[in-house]
């Protein structure tokens, strides 16, 4: 049985989206600013706390919340947003988080959101 045509590459886009987590991981314990954190700054997508705080909104673009949100800490980021990664078969939402990291050599331009 021959593999559906995109799992391959969902199974690459996510496993791309992990191992950058793991390289802002470091790059935070060496004290520099996570890439997530910097697409942040670019204002490149948002990352928001859910309305019952349990979880990560994550909205492309420089979106204003409707009241001003407290920064989700990195390290809830990264713990709420590996899980996520893990777990989903949302193709959209990992091309949104693997955009933050478009600069990479590993990056495949197929993986871009317009």
């Amino acid at each position: 049985m021959e593999p559906e045509p995109n799992h391959t590459s969902l199974e690459d886009l996510r496993r791309f989206v992990l191992d950058r987590l793991a390289e802002d991981e470091r790059r935070l314990a060496r004290e520099e600013l996570p890439a997530l954190d910097d697409a942040e700054r670019q204002g490149r997508l948002r990352i928001l706390r859910s309305d019952d705080g349990r979880g990560l909104l994550l909205i492309p673009g420089p979106v204003q919340a409707r009241e001003e949100r407290a920064p989700v800490a990195f390290d809830d980021k990264l713990r709420l947003l590996r899980v996520e990664v893990e777990a989903t078969s949302d193709a959209a939402l990992l091309r949104l988080l693997a955009g933050a990291y478009d600069t990479h050599h590993g990056w495949q331009e197929e993986w871009r959101t317009n």
